[in-house]
């Protein structure tokens, strides 16, 4: 073979190979090269404030912890919209995503609860973390396996951003009032971090607002109520996001109790 027939090598200063990945356009199947660089520079974004997160965790410095977990969960709801929305999505950016909330909402919470109030627990504290952080690693290839195949109006399981901020603004809160961590609320950390685990594995419908298209008209009433709750939230950062953690975890299994409350009538009814 002469030197004309043969493809010409591409020449990298690193010896890092280019990514590629076949994709569907116009029915065939075709190579890309490359990453899409807006909605997974989002997803790194997300990534460098869950490790942050656990610096400030692992150092005592739970606002600024509290604060980065917030920030990973605000990007980490940008990247898959922002893909949608310039058409960018791809393989490489969903398993980026990924691995990038395991980081931020799988092992950054387990350690920043650990570092607050789990270390007096000895094995009982890293037990509790080991189990979280298990769980959402359980959630995450769940929701990979079942993406497409299940309603897109709701979530299976408590999503591993609200999970996390269930753990993390608990810490995050009892830091701003000076709480003193006694074993009384260390136990009772443990539990809410096995609790928020177990939450992300279980069978609950966890409404998703997927429904809500930003491209779309809104009633004006909602874009009222969405100045309101920002102004709230502005005032009391950390206590109202907690809650909301609170209430949006709680509305999984408040939904299947109503949910089975009301296939019991009709029998109760006949008898």
């Amino acid at each position: 073979m002469s030197s004309e027939d043969q493809e010409p090598e591409s020449e990298n200063i690193l010896p890092i190979d280019e990514h590629e990945e076949i994709v569907s356009e116009g029915g065939k199947e075709v190579r890309r090269r490359g990453i899409y660089l807006l909605p997974n520079l989002l997803t790194l974004g997300a990534l460098f404030s869950g490790f942050y997160a656990i610096i400030s965790g692992m150092s005592g410095n739970f606002n600024e912890a509290g604060w980065a977990i917030l920030i990973a969960g605000i990007l980490d709801g940008l990247d898959g919209r922002i893909a949608r929305l310039t058409n960018s999505q791809s393989a490489f950016g969903a398993q980026f995503d990924s691995l990038s909330d395991m980081v931020s909402f799988g092992m950054a919470p387990a350690l920043i609860m650990f570092s607050w109030a789990f270390a007096p627990l000895g094995r009982v504290g890293w037990a509790a973390s080991f189990i979280y952080m298990s769980c959402a690693a359980l959630r995450l290839a769940r929701f990979n396996v079942q993406l497409g195949t299940v309603d897109k109006r709701f979530f299976l399981g408590l999503q591993s951003p609200l999970a996390a901020g269930l753990v993390t603004f608990v810490p995050w809160v009892g830091y701003r009032y000076g709480l003193e961590v006694t074993p009384i609320i260390s136990y009772l950390a443990a539990i809410l971090t096995v609790f928020a685990g177990l939450l992300m594995i279980s069978n609950y419908h966890y409404f998703s607002f997927k429904e809500l298209h930003f491209r779309g008209t809104v009633p004006y009433i909602v874009f009222l109520f969405t100045v309101v709750l920002l102004v709230v939230i502005a005032q009391n950062p950390h206590e109202v996001l907690l809650s909301m953690c609170v209430i949006y975890a709680i509305s999984g299994p408040a939904g299947w109790l109503y949910r089975k409350h009301l296939k019991k009538q009709p029998t109760a009814a006949a008898d």
